[in-house]
């Protein structure tokens, strides 16, 4: 085989090749094309739900005594005793004497203020004997009262009088210098020591009563509205809605119940809520350390639970199904419709709708991404949502229901 043979067979095959593949190619018939069905959005939804509802609110405050006070020297010297409960966290009963001030110098004024009454005594007596006897002498006679003595009697008198104060003022003195006060309670902080001299408005120390102890609860004007409670609300004596603290203390929850006492007066027009106060009795007693594990401290940060109105056909959904702006995606034939609905009531995990949605409807609650009007969708079974507990918590055994 010649040179020129080599190169030109080979080549031949090739293009013989190609032109077949070619061929077959153009033969194949086109695929069918058909349009393209966008496929609908699986999401989870729950039913919207109706039952009695115990509305409830929440809210957090502050524990502060209701009686604090500064407590002031009223009398100056040098402190010679001091109480072993005068201390930080000391306790204290009524009358119990916290310290004293040295009294050396109020004693000595009690003795002449006694010995000044004494002796305005004599000049009151003396003052009685000479208007006596200037009557007696001049019986029949026309006198003037400076001749029947009467305004000798009156200045000794009333030097009697000026005596008495003074003696009085005396006896405060002399009892000022021993520090008590008429109500058990509690040592925030002392500021003074044994032998240090004080004098009259020097602090002493911060105290506190321990009979009753406020919570101060911020409400937004919604929250009041589920309460039921007119603003300026003030409760009957003992009475008043029931409310349930609690806070994580050493390591665990511990609940204590108080009663809602009153309402402000008046919206704060920085943070546009209005403030109630709840009071819990002895809230350091034996009998509270028994029922919560541990008092109810002052200075303490607590949760508020607060029995509010009772719905008798409240229509309810899981709270993750409300949207911004009031909004709740429906699921209705396959498609999804977005309303907005008028919200009654929320907490944590439902919310009660007044209008916009009726009983059975099913309500998504699973994200979903660029939401529009007629969204095919394609809805999940139920995940078990059997509205609102209308069981009492442990936290709340005490809640009063109110219509």
């Amino acid at each position: 085989m010649s040179r020129l043979q080599k190169i030109v067979v080979p080549l031949a095959v090739v293009l013989v090749t190609v032109a077949g593949i070619w061929g077959l190619s153009a033969s194949k018939p086109e695929p069918e094309s058909k349009p393209e069905v966008p496929r609908p959005r699986t999401v989870y939804v729950e039913s919207v739900q109706e039952s009695v509802r115990q509305l409830t609110v929440t809210s957090q405050g502050e524990v502060k005594a209701r009686t604090e006070i500064d407590l002031i020297a009223e009398v100056s010297g040098k402190v010679v005793y001091v109480s072993p409960e005068f201390t930080e966290g000391g306790v204290f009963t009524p009358g119990l004497v916290l310290l004293r001030i040295e009294d050396s110098d109020y004693q000595v004024a009690l003795a002449n203020a006694k010995a000044e009454l004494a002796r305005q005594q004599v000049q009151v007596d003396q003052g009685l004997a000479d208007a006596e006897v200037a009557r007696q002498q001049l019986a029949g006679v026309k006198a003037s009262a400076l001749g029947l003595k009467k305004p000798q009697l009156a200045e000794a008198q009333a030097g009697l009088a000026a005596a008495r104060a003074r003696l009085q003022q005396a006896e405060i003195d002399l009892a000022r210098t021993q520090v008590a006060l008429p109500y058990s309670g509690r040592v925030r902080a002392e500021a003074v020591g044994l032998g240090q001299y004080v004098t009259q408005g020097t602090p002493l120390a911060k105290v506190f009563a321990d009979d009753v102890v406020e919570v101060r609860l911020p409400l937004t004007d919604s929250q009041l509205a589920s309460l039921g409670l007119p603003i300026g609300y003030t409760a009957p004596l003992g009475d008043g809605p029931s409310v349930a603290l609690s806070a994580k203390v050493m390591g665990f929850t511990r609940y204590w119940q108080g009663h809602l006492v009153r309402v402000d007066s008046a919206f704060d027009p920085l943070t546009r809520v209005i403030y109630a106060m709840v009071q819990v009795p002895n809230p350091y007693s034996e009998e509270t350390l028994q029922a919560s594990g541990s008092p109810l401290a002052v200075g303490l940060f607590v949760d508020a639970e607060i029995g509010g109105q009772q719905l008798a056909n409240a229509r309810s959904i899981p709270r993750e199904a409300l949207r911004a702006g009031n909004r709740v995606f429906v699921v209705k034939d396959g498609a999804l419709d977005i309303r907005v609905v008028d919200v009654q009531h929320t907490d944590n995990d439902t919310a009660v709708i007044r209008a916009g949605l009726a009983v059975g409807e099913q309500v998504v609650v699973s994200p979903v991404r660029d939401p529009i009007n007629g969204l095919k969708v394609e809805a999940l079974a139920p995940q078990g949502f059997a509205g609102p507990d209308t069981s009492v918590s442990p936290a709340a055994t005490a809640r009063g229901d109110r219509s």
